[in-house]
């Protein structure tokens, strides 16, 4: 299945887990897992279970066993931040990046360091041949 299919199925909550699996940077149990979430969220152990149940259904998120299971995650999280970015563009700007800067500028939300870095990341196509 398309990735993009894959992560726009990621409800928010599942994405709490995910981070705790991004984060790690390899596979963890479950009793890793809860450690982790018991510091940001009242979650019980069914909920965490039920959550990771979840996503390995979506296929977002494998499941190994060994002595326990152990979770890896199957979608980065850049791939989740291109796919959330590109969506709130295509909702909110029907599809046009240069509208959402435009609208950032207009809001005086950046200052001139903010602009000068995205003036850099934009000359990255117009290399001199």
């Amino acid at each position: 299945m398309h990735m993009c299919k894959l992560v726009s199925k990621i409800t928010d909550s599942e994405v709490e887990v995910m981070r705790v699996l991004w984060e790690a940077g390899h596979e963890l149990p479950l009793v890793d897992i809860r450690k982790s979430l018991e510091q940001t969220s009242k979650w019980e152990n069914s909920t965490i279970k039920t959550l990771l149940r979840r996503l390995c259904e979506k296929g977002v998120v494998m499941a190994t066993k060994k002595d326990v299971f152990y979770y890896t995650p199957l979608v980065s999280e850049a791939e989740y931040n291109d796919y959330i970015t590109q969506n709130l563009i295509d909702r909110l700007y029907s599809g046009s990046a240069k509208n959402l800067v435009a609208s950032l500028l207009g809001s005086k939300k950046l200052d001139d360091s903010d602009i000068e870095e995205l003036r850099s990341l934009f000359k990255v196509g117009e290399r001199d041949e």
